[in-house]
């Protein structure tokens, strides 16, 4: 096996417990909720400075393609490849379609595998617990990372881990996992010190993984394969084949294979972690005020303690309140007692029951030529502000329920309509009747703002009929 390790990055969880800030076209791992990066970025840019690390490989749905592209470009980084998941299988096909792609470059390649969506504090104690699991997984072990308890969690797994494991100092043989505890058993646990969080952050080689996924869970390995195999490429992503992928079991990387095999390891790290999983959690690992407050965007604070206050849209005051949770985005308000952060999901299953949309998406969509945001909708008429990227293009498309008016904020547009092609620059701006062919571009340097003023019986995206596109979409 060579030197090289490939890290592999999950990035296809939907993380509703964060909601309103969370959503289902953009979820935790692509907001800055600790830093000025998203959380996906920082998983990557943790990277920089490992020993012998290869460009990372990145699993992700379909939705998110554009969204993982943009924000590895923002930050300079090529991935190996961008897998692409037809439907959620929760961690377990998705890393074996990684092993998969991977033994093309290296049959014994040591993948390193992180969710998208952790923190982690300490970077150089990180990059140390990373080269002990590579040199134990040369050797044939599974290895994953233990987080030392600093509180009797009852929302993590954990692992017990037994004896040390021979010329590797720090690392232990597993003798157990556990799934989530009660109060009183989490407490056991902390008291006992030979047990850890489980962080959900695996080294091990694609050779071996792909072997005890065999051996323990045949079904899945088959349909990952056939998965892979019908695979196509499509620009710069590897679909994975949807009818095969869909017939495998959905199963976590832990109950497929890591409580199964007889070669696990673990490594217990104390290395700043959290998988960020709530909004109480967010408040436990960001900076506070002299009242324990934490405030982000333009909060004001007035006899308030303990608090996670975040304001992204507009001002946000909040007084005489003690252990609050409050989160404003421009469509929705989050008010909540921290002790009740876990519960936030049922309003993620309230809005879905109710047929809703603030689950799904923000005002502001991204698309992978720029985005648009939504300012004002009524009967029959619904007003967006878009942006295009500079060298980007819409689909040349059709709608056949709606016309649309636009008029250009700034930059200069170049619009296809019908068979005429024209540029329009600031304060200018043209009519597209229902049923015509049309396609905005921005030929210029500079990003392109204009109002999009649409008309008509219907409204909905679906109303999309396209003939060209540079990104491929149906």
């Amino acid at each position: 096996m060579s030197s090289t390790i490939f890290p592999v990055i999950l990035s296809g969880g939907s993380g509703s417990r964060l909601w309103p800030m969370s959503r289902q076209l953009l979820p935790k791992q692509f907001l800055p909720l600790v830093s000025d990066q998203t959380m996906l970025q920082e998983t990557v840019l943790r990277l920089s400075g490992l020993p012998e690390c290869a460009e990372p490989t990145i699993v992700s749905n379909n939705e998110h393609r554009f969204l993982v592209a943009e924000q590895l470009r923002e930050i300079g980084a090529k991935p190996h490849a961008q897998i692409l998941e037809p439907l959620g299988r929760n961690t377990a096909p998705a890393v074996a379609a990684a092993a998969l792609c991977l033994q093309e470059s290296d049959p014994d390649a040591a993948m390193l595998v992180l969710p998208a969506d952790h923190l982690i504090r300490d970077v150089a104690g990180f990059h140390a617990a990373v080269s002990i699991a590579a040199t134990l997984a040369r050797n044939g072990s599974l290895v994953t990372f233990g987080i030392a308890p600093d509180h009797p969690a009852t929302g993590y797994g954990y692992i017990e881990r037994g004896d040390p494991i021979a010329g590797c100092n720090g690392a232990f043989h597993v003798a157990r996992f556990v799934e989530k505890p009660d109060a009183a058993r989490a407490q056991s646990f902390l008291a006992n010190g030979r047990f850890s969080w489980n962080s959900g952050m695996f080294v091990f080689s694609a050779r071996r993984y792909l072997e005890e996924l065999g051996r323990h869970v045949p079904k899945m390995l088959e349909a990952c394969r056939s998965a892979w195999t019908k695979g196509t490429r499509d620009l710069d992503f590897v679909r994975l084949d949807a009818e095969a992928f869909a017939a495998s079991p959905s199963d976590s990387v832990d109950y497929a294979v890591m409580e199964k095999t007889a070669d696990a390891a673990i490594i217990p790290v104390d290395i700043g972690w959290s998988d960020v999983g709530s909004w109480t959690t967010l408040w436990e690992v960001d900076d506070k005020d002299a009242q324990g407050n934490v405030a982000r965007g333009d909060v004001h604070l007035q006899d308030a303690h303990n608090c996670y206050v975040r304001a992204e849209s507009r001002m946000v005051s909040v007084l005489g309140l003690e252990d609050a949770i409050v989160v404003e985005t421009d469509d929705a308000v989050l008010v909540a007692r921290k002790d009740h952060a876990q519960k936030v999901k049922d309003v993620v299953s309230h809005l879905r029951s109710a047929n809703r949309t603030e689950h799904v998406s923000h005002r502001r969509v991204y698309r992978p030529w720029g985005y648009y945001e939504s300012i004002d909708d009524g009967d029959r008429f619904q007003v967006k502000r878009i942006m295009v990227k500079p060298g980007a293009a819409l689909s040349l498309q059709m709608h056949h329920h709606r016309a649309e008016h636009w008029v250009v904020v700034s930059g200069t547009a170049k619009v296809t309509r019908g068979e005429k092609v024209m540029l329009l620059s600031e304060n200018e701006s043209t009519y597209i009747p229902i049923g015509t062919k049309h396609r905005l571009e921005n030929p210029g340097k500079m990003p392109v703002y204009l109002i999009e003023v649409q008309s008509g019986g219907y409204l909905g995206e679906d109303d999309i009929v396209r003939f060209e596109d540079l990104y491929r979409r149906s």
